[in-house]
């Protein structure tokens, strides 16, 4: 299935619309730090908490810009995604601010905290298995019953211009950064950090940070094209998806590295912000700080920007128990 919408390649102008279209249903999220955490890396890291942001991650804000910039008639259509979780949650949450309806495809095998919360937020869900294939395959079909507008989860520059908007804050409330971490799926996020970065502070690097099983990314990166998986095994569930071409195109331009870490690292790092930072984060945002772990010479004597991403965790299946 073609993903049926505007590829436009979104600019400044577009994040700074969209910072303005989405400020009323939004945090400002707070930035965190530890002393013990900084020791451990080498690096001063300042911790971008969208973990605190409405409906639990940062996809809010790219699903508000998309669903607050529909005119009358489209927003009467509703909107439809497919998504593991956080996005459907967003996307619920935006629609049912709106007063629209919102249909979204999981895959079956989704965290059950992230369905209860997309149908708290008044979403319907329909379940397919959990692969691209099978998720676009459904998708397709709950469109064309429903009409609906899609908002892509990653793909769509309504999406990568308010996710852009993580980042302009971060900026502002931190000065001197040298770089800044993100996890990577799809790349929605990192697509905004790069369109921030690129337009108002080019000195400052991304990283991407992926688990080594979810490696597509990085897999792409170093091969010069996308290389899709079609249904990687991973914790950190909201990063099985693959790269797109509007992803693409911001990665393959302005990410500096494509970092990765095993299960493990990935599941300490989780264990360890818990303990440490006194948050909960889901296993996805754990993911930057693993790879920082991993890659001290990288990142020692620098001032790090960490993008916490969301923190929608089934609580009785924390992957240490």
């Amino acid at each position: 299935m073609k993903d049926m919408i505007d590829l436009t390649v979104p600019t400044w102008d577009n994040v700074l619309e969209a910072h303005e279209r989405i400020r009323p249903h939004i945090h400002r999220t707070p930035v965190l730090t530890s002393s013990v955490l900084n020791r451990l890396t080498g690096a001063e890291l300042f911790f971008k908490c969208e973990n605190f942001q409405k409906a639990g991650a940062f996809k809010v804000r790219g699903a508000s810009n998309a669903v607050f910039g529909l005119s009358d008639a489209e927003a009467a259509r509703g909107v439809a995604t497919h998504s593991s979780g956080n996005h459907a949650l967003s996307l619920s949450y935006a629609a049912g601010r709106r007063g629209i309806p919102c249909h979204v495809v999981m895959p079956r095998t989704a965290p059950q905290a992230k369905k209860d919360a997309v149908r708290g937020y008044g979403g319907v869900i329909t379940e397919c298995e959990p692969s691209t294939s099978s998720r676009e395959e459904v998708f397709a079909k709950v469109q064309s019953e429903t009409g609906a507008d899609f908002v892509h989860p990653y793909n769509d520059p309504r999406v990568i211009a308010g996710q852009a908007t993580c980042s302009r804050e971060l900026l502002e409330q931190v000065e001197g950064l040298d770089a800044i971490v993100a996890p990577i799926g799809g790349g929605g996020m990192v697509s905004g950090t790069c369109l921030t970065l690129s337009s108002i502070a080019p000195n400052v690097k991304v990283y991407a940070a992926e688990p080594e099983q979810a490696d597509d990314a990085a897999r792409s990166f170093r091969a010069g094209h996308i290389i899709a998986d079609d249904a990687p095994s991973t914790v950190a569930d909201g990063l099985k998806v693959p790269l797109k071409d509007l992803t693409w195109h911001f990665v393959s331009r302005h990410v500096t590295d494509i970092l990765t870490a095993s299960e493990q690292e990935i599941v300490d790092a989780m264990r360890l912000t818990w303990a440490r930072l006194k948050i909960v984060m889901e296993p996805s945002s754990a993911v930057p700080l693993a790879t920082i772990l991993k890659n001290p010479e990288l990142f020692r004597g620098q001032r790090v920007g960490v993008v916490v991403t969301g923190g929608n965790v089934d609580l009785d299946r924390l992957p240490w128990l």
